[in-house]
């Protein structure tokens, strides 16, 4: 659980693409309403985005220091699978470069 709070320093901002009625994407639905509402309480201040469109492919995507994006389709999987995928994306930022800004420094 303690890489629920570890989002917000290695990583930008998260997005969730889904559809709102497709089978592929229950699993993302279930991971939205079961995980928002926590994930926010630990991350106050970070940005989750939930993008629903009719027929999308579901996928997370992690955007990084330096604009660095990297997505990973979870159609079909379910909701713990899903948190798996996103500890990985938060593991992954952990040796990503940082910019001056990510660290509390601002370049002078």
């Amino acid at each position: 659980m303690a890489w629920r709070s570890a989002i917000s320093k290695n990583l930008q901002e998260l997005r969730v693409h889904l559809c709102q009625k497709g089978d592929a994407s229950k699993g993302a639905r279930d991971f939205v309403l079961s995980q928002y509402q926590h994930l926010k309480k630990v991350n106050p201040k970070f940005p989750i985005l939930i993008r629903e469109c009719s027929g999308a492919e579901a996928r997370l995507i992690a955007r990084y220091d330096f604009g660095v994006e990297h997505a990973v389709p979870i159609d079909g999987l379910d909701s713990k699978t899903i948190a798996s995928k996103l500890q990985d994306l938060v593991k992954k930022g952990e040796g990503m470069p940082r910019s001056s800004e990510s660290e509390g420094k601002l370049a002078v």
